[in-house]
């Protein structure tokens, strides 16, 4: 469970951001990383710091807030969610259509404020409660270190480590998938790599998208991974370069 949480706050006028920071400093949970008044700066911001939340304005001279978060969603690999803060209420719908987490007007009271901030600190609890859940099911599952156990958007499950070929993050729809012999299964909505990497030894980073079970990896021709059966037909399994070494390094320990 973490300590705080961290956010990240983007808006071209100074006194929007002044006055988040001082709202959030009463919000001993939450941690502000950065802020900024250039959308593309914070653009880079999240995509380093990976906030757990992004205060976001719409109205910006250099990008739409609306159109900056359809840009950033294919580089989403972590639960992240947004608040956007703005004067301008006719974006609520399309905001709501974008997955934003909440909405918050300017000029907003205390309890506004509190309202989102409350449903943001509820939501993270409940969520951090069932990761819990889900790790004492996976110590009594894995204790013969042949299965491991997922957590599905239907509940959870146990698999045998060998059922797993691979697993791939699927931009669109924003959730990972594990892909069996005969069927992908898609794990809930906030589940990182760093999640899946824990569940077993065997699985292992081969892009930001991608995970595979090492025990199934036949060769590797230049950067593609050519697997056993029954997974020999997939194709589309290339190391980046960022984890060609540790890949590789994998490859030649089995």
């Amino acid at each position: 469970m973490k300590d705080k949480y961290t956010a990240i706050i983007i808006d071209d006028e100074l006194t929007g951001i002044s006055n988040l920071i001082t709202s959030l400093q009463n919000v001993n949970k939450i941690k502000v990383l950065k802020t900024t008044q250039d959308p593309f700066i914070g653009k880079e911001f999240i995509l380093k710091d990976q906030p757990d939340l992004l205060f976001l304005d719409v109205e910006m001279p250099e990008i739409n807030g609306l159109d900056l978060l359809r840009e950033l969603k294919e580089m989403l690999n972590w639960p992240m969610h947004v608040v956007f803060y703005t004067a301008y209420n006719q974006y609520l719908l399309e905001a709501l259509r974008e997955s934003a987490f909440d909405y918050l007007l300017k000029p907003y009271t205390d309890t506004e404020f509190e309202l989102v901030i409350n449903r943001f600190l509820d939501y993270m609890s409940t969520e951090e409660k069932k990761d819990l859940l889900q790790e004492s099911f996976s110590d009594l599952c894995t204790k013969d270190n042949s299965h491991f156990l997922i957590t599905t958007i239907k509940g959870y499950r146990s698999l045998r480590i060998d059922d797993a070929g691979y697993f791939e993050y699927n931009k669109e729809k924003k959730h990972w998938q594990v892909i069996l012999e005969n069927q992908r299964i898609q794990l809930k909505r906030n589940t990182t790599a760093e999640d899946i990497l824990k569940l077993a030894t065997q699985f292992t980073q081969i892009n930001q998208q991608q995970i595979i079970n090492i025990n199934y990896l036949g060769a590797i021709e230049g950067k593609r991974c050519i697997m056993l059966p029954p997974f020999e037909k997939t194709d589309s399994l290339n190391i980046s370069r960022n984890f060609f070494n540790s890949v590789q390094d994998r490859f030649y320990m089995i």
